[in-house]
């Protein structure tokens, strides 16, 4: 285990004080990050720079070198060496064998030390004072290094326009590019707002961008101080990360189908939100609309003074595509497998308040995460993760974060170094 004297500067975590739960308000602002801003004028501007560093243990991929079952990604879990909020990896060195394309990006970092321009989000809001009308885009800079070239992606990760059409009822329509309705984890997707950095073993089945029509409605209780809310989404493709299922456009023709049923107790010291997700439709990374796609999930957090709790669980299903020949896959998907995925992360923070001029509050935490998967016809395997954190905050614009991942393979792959310390530093406007 290594331990670079950065990670002593970045010792240190903080939780913001309000969590981003955009079913929880009444107000128009967009799922995701959404800060703060004064002015009268219709127009807004805000975002973040997120900058890291990140070191990974062996080559920084998950594929042992002796390993040499083919395709390499169905024995070995590519996602686990992340390095920043986005999931992206530190390696996907898989030795030269051959690949179906179930895989993460990459900052191609490997074995070696490096700092990182993780991204440059700007956010951009339009909210005439005249309709209850939100207009919303976000535009994501991802600089990466691409052997031969340099090179920076630009990612429209969300636009879509909202609408209230009843004023005193919490109910809104979206129309556009958004945020997953599945789970909770999608919450943190941007980095300002994640406890820690990295996403959980499962983040990759519900933090995913979709594209299509939403409706989000929610019921106050104030008798029992309670409410419950609902969550309905007709997209092209499911709630998984681009990598993995394109949102662009749907490759069946048929609609997916997207839902939460959600419940919240808020009590003086104590909250407690609890929700069931689902979502169904034809695979979105093949042509076939006959071969289909389910995933069930049950998420719970509980928030009682300085320390806050969430866990998540997921199931998955995928019916096997049709046969190469008849109908082909996209990207890099040379056949869509049959596959199966059952697996749950939670996390237990504990955010103390510091009167300080600069320091704001200080945060410990830690997150178990747990995966179980098979590719139909090539045996299942399970890893698992231990991740350990802190977070300073100072002011209200600055976040510096130091985590590390241990990473597990127990059982159906081989043991790999791919143990992860990384860290972040990440400036709002």
């Amino acid at each position: 285990m290594f331990a670079p004297a950065l990670a002593l500067l970045l010792l240190g975590a903080a939780r913001t004080a309000a969590e981003p739960e955009p079913e929880v308000t009444s107000s128009s602002a967009p799922s995701g990050y959404t800060p703060e801003a004064e002015s009268s004028s219709p127009f807004r501007v805000s975002g973040y720079v997120d900058v890291g560093f990140a070191k990974a243990q062996g080559r920084g991929s998950s594929f042992h070198p002796d390993d040499t079952r083919v395709p390499a990604d169905y024995g070995a879990d590519a996602f686990a060496p992340a390095v920043n909020s986005r999931g992206e990896v530190a390696s996907l060195d898989a030795g030269g064998r051959f690949v179906n394309g179930f895989l993460p990006r990459t900052v191609d970092i490997g074995g070696h030390a490096s700092f990182l321009l993780n991204t440059a989000s700007l956010d951009l809001f339009y909210e005439p004072a005249s309709a209850p009308v939100l207009v919303f885009a976000r535009a994501q800079f991802l600089p990466r290094f691409e052997k031969g070239s340099g090179g920076t992606r630009l990612l429209l990760q969300q636009a879509f326009g909202r609408v209230t059409p009843f004023s005193g009822h919490e109910l809104t329509i979206s129309v556009g590019r958004f945020d997953s309705v599945v789970g909770i984890e999608y919450l943190e997707n941007e980095s300002p707002l994640r406890t820690g950095i990295t996403p959980s073993l499962m983040a990759r089945y519900t933090t995913g961008h979709q594209l299509g029509v939403k409706s989000f409605y929610r019921r106050q209780l104030p008798s029992l101080s309670s409410a419950v809310s609902l969550n309905v989404a007709v997209t092209n493709g499911s709630s998984r990360v681009e990598s993995l299922q394109t949102a662009d456009l749907s490759l069946t023709g048929l609609p997916f189908v997207s839902a939460r049923l959600g419940y919240e107790l808020q009590l003086l010291r104590l909250q407690m939100k609890l929700g069931l997700s689902g979502q169904t439709g034809a695979r979105n990374d093949q042509n076939d609309a006959h071969v289909h796609q389910t995933q069930l999930g049950a998420d719970a957090r509980l928030t009682a003074g300085w320390f806050s709790l969430a866990a998540e669980y997921v199931r998955g299903r995928d019916e096997a595509g049709s046969a190469p020949g008849k109908h082909t896959g996209v990207g890099d998907f040379f056949y869509a497998s049959g596959f199966a995925v059952d697996g749950f992360y939670g996390t237990l923070a504990l955010a103390v308040p510091v009167q300080a001029e600069a320091l704001r509050t200080t945060t410990v935490y830690g997150r178990y995460d747990r995966r179980a998967a098979e590719f139909q016809g090539f045996g299942g395997i399970l890893t698992s993760r231990y991740t350990v954190g802190t977070r300073l905050d100072f002011w209200s614009v600055l976040s510096i974060k130091a985590e590390y991942l241990f990473n597990r393979e127990n059982a159906g792959a081989p043991r790999v170094d791919n143990d992860v310390f990384t860290a972040s530093a990440i400036y709002v406007f």
